[in-house]
């Protein structure tokens, strides 16, 4: 069972570094989470950007560019290619969104000829560390599937059961949420947790424990389950919680880091290598922990 980012950061640090591409590096959030990176000797970036502009942050923020590569590229575009194409070639390990849209980004890592694409469904995954809850635990999908159906749920869920098995998290419990405990064919979100759940016992949906539709506080608590009588091993005990669509996920990610005060990290999964795709809002900690995850994916 991971508790904290501190045991993940451990992992990451006894490996050996990883190559980072860093499209449109020029930011100081970013480059500031690169330079912490640095000193835990945890990657080898090479950053893609205006040179001018990433050397004067770098002066201004005390990293140390001497053993670091720098591709100029002022334009952004040509940029975020270049860095896509690092990754695809295998020169970098991972690809990680600098001062660039995400839509600009994503353009490349679809594009046929550099891109990144898998057959498996794009997805993100988030993981918390909150003083509130008795381990780390995971949200999916925050920020690429808008509104997902029934088979890219399963997908989704499968993304990250994959994904854990890099952090040695095995069988996990997947709480499939919903605004209630009980199916209803009004709320389409309880069908598909309901299916979802039914495709588990199946053994469609493998490697993890799926069970639902759980509202939020059942997911995460015991005593509110036992009070609304439900029986469950998920319940009370989620690794894993699949949000029924990308502004509930939106939402509750957001109000965990904002509200909550937890530690938090994202990244995009079910691609050739892992991309770092954080928000300008996300601090440079938050940050961070994003690229500490990407690393552990890469064998």
């Amino acid at each position: 069972m991971v508790k904290h980012f501190e045991a993940l950061v451990a992992l990451a640090k006894a490996r050996s570094p990883k190559k980072v591409a860093v499209a449109g590096a020029g930011d100081i959030d970013v480059l500031l989470s690169i330079k912490m990176a640095l000193d835990e000797k945890i990657i080898d970036p090479i950053l893609v950007g205006d040179q001018e502009l990433i050397k004067n942050i770098a002066k201004e923020i005390d990293l140390d560019l001497e053993n670091v590569e720098i591709i100029d590229q002022k334009d952004k575009i040509l940029a975020t290619r270049y860095a896509t194409k690092l990754v695809s070639t295998g020169k970098a390990n991972i690809l990680m969104k600098g001062l660039i849209n995400t839509s600009i980004i994503m353009k490349q890592v679809l594009d046929k000829e550099i891109g990144l694409r898998t057959e498996k469904l794009i997805s993100h995954i988030a993981i918390f560390e909150i003083a509130s809850y008795h381990k780390m635990f995971f949200l999916t999908d925050a920020a690429m599937n808008i509104a997902p159906n029934l088979e890219q749920k399963k997908q989704i869920i499968e993304n990250a059961v994959d994904f854990l098995k890099y952090l040695n998290i095995k069988n996990p419990k997947v709480a499939i949420l919903a605004a209630k405990e009980k199916i209803s064919n009004k709320m389409e979100a309880t069908v598909h947790a309901g299916k979802l759940a039914q495709m588990n016992k199946n053994g469609e949906i493998k490697d993890c424990i799926v069970d639902g539709p759980f509202a939020l506080d059942n997911a995460v608590s015991k005593k509110s389950a036992k009070i609304k009588g439900i029986e469950s091993e998920v319940a009370g005990d989620a690794d894993i919680l699949l949000a029924p669509d990308i502004e509930a996920g939106n939402i509750l990610y957001k109000s965990l880091t904002f509200l909550g005060g937890a530690q938090s990290a994202g990244i995009i999964i079910g691609t050739k290598a892992p991309i770092i795709l954080t928000s300008r809002a996300d601090s440079e900690l938050a940050k961070l922990n994003s690229i500490v995850l990407a690393t552990l994916m890469v064998n």
